[in-house]
């Protein structure tokens, strides 16, 4: 099979869908890997690396599209890429498509098979290739929240972890799934006084046993959600439905209730955002004001940190990179269930159902089509 690897086109994306690893293994496979030049530059890894690894440097997207069985990419494709789009071309990326109705069209017109990395899931309802990218925004998320807390940046001027005398910074985190607890983590480390929201009570139990007590837990329903929000300095969106949109846990008039200056980082914006007064930013222009509060909305927060992200990210993706290379997408997806949960489009159907539900689509069953 010919394996491509783009340059990213997202604002400030930096990471990179393969990394020379991962090109030796498939050229020492038999596969043909297409690198476009310069594509590894931003995350530490430059042309010279896949030279050696046996891929062939490319001058040119277009060529690089063009001459591929298979597209691996880092984050959705944007509209300067959806005329690259083929029939039979298979995309392997992150493609948050829940609220991107065009790319899910342009998809769907040109008869890609697309498979979301946000979407596999293994038998017990975990999302492996998700989880690295994840745990990187959970952490930034604090990071970030704290650097826009500064005055300088328009936040109150609140110290995250204060000091001897003074009273720490209120985090409030919307979800306890692998974001929620990485950023717990990291805020707590910190020094802040956290709260954490979330619907499953036996997730909560499990949080207040891994942090020891340190982390203060409340079940998510509106009154709690609301009074949360009103006392936060830092205000962290992690709340996730795999492939749908994501719900809107705070509504604006919450958001007007907050403290001048607090600050939002709604880490959930790649899936529409779970705060209502949330829109997409991008690493050019991060924040936005509303009624007096920071709005932090990056989609692509992980590519900030380039060189841990691209590692963290093809350490989960690569097996199955090869596994398609290997045996094309009928025979790996009929072998792996994970893998099939991952289609989302393919020979222009629709084969999320979170998706057709968020876009009012129909949809047909993956299985089904690749049978």
């Amino acid at each position: 099979m010919i394996i491509g690897v783009p340059k990213e086109l997202k604002d400030h994306e930096s990471r990179v869908g393969i990394t020379p690893a991962g090109a030796k293994s498939l050229t020492d496979a038999g596969h043909k890997v297409l690198v476009e030049t310069g594509a590894g530059e931003l995350s530490a890894f430059p042309d010279g690396e896949y030279r050696d690894a046996g891929a062939e440097l490319v001058d040119s997207a277009q060529r690089v599209w063009d001459r591929a069985d298979m597209v691996v990419k880092v984050k959705e494709p944007v509209a300067a890429e959806f005329g690259h789009f083929r029939e039979g071309l298979l995309l392997f990326t992150f493609l948050h498509l829940a609220p991107l109705r065009e790319l899910t069209t342009a998809l769907l017109d040109a008869k890609v098979t697309g498979i979301a990395y946000e979407t596999i899931s293994d038998g017990l309802g975990r999302l492996p290739l998700l989880t690295p990218m994840s745990e990187v925004a959970g952490k930034m998320s604090v990071q970030v929240g704290a650097a826009y807390l500064e005055k300088e940046r328009g936040g109150r001027g609140v110290l995250l972890g204060g000091v001897p005398g003074t009273p720490p910074a209120n985090v409030c985190i919307l979800g306890g799934g692998t974001v929620g607890a990485n950023a717990a983590k990291v805020a707590l480390g910190m020094g802040a006084s956290v709260t954490l929201v979330d619907l499953n009570l036996n997730r909560l139990r499990e949080l207040e046993d891994i942090f020891a007590g340190r982390l203060r837990t409340l079940a998510s329903n509106a009154y709690n959600v609301t009074q949360a929000v009103r006392d936060a300095d830092l205000l962290i969106g992690g709340v996730l439905i795999p492939g749908a949109a994501a719900p809107r846990i705070v509504t604006r008039q919450m958001v007007s209730n907050m403290k001048k200056g607090a600050v939002v980082v709604d880490v959930a914006i790649d899936q529409g955002g779970c705060i209502e007064t949330a829109r997409p930013t991008t690493h050019s222009a991060p924040a936005f004001l509303v009624d007096g509060v920071v709005h932090y909305c990056v989609t692509n927060m992980p590519a900030a940190v380039p060189y841990t992200s691209t590692l963290a990210l093809t350490n989960a993706t690569f097996p199955y990179v090869l596994r398609l290379a290997q045996r094309g997408i009928k025979a790996a997806a009929a072998a792996d269930a994970a893998l099939l949960s991952g289609v989302n489009t393919y020979a222009g159907e629709l084969t999320s159902q979170a998706v057709a539900q968020s876009q009012n689509r129909s949809w047909k069953s993956a299985r089904s089509l690749l049978a």
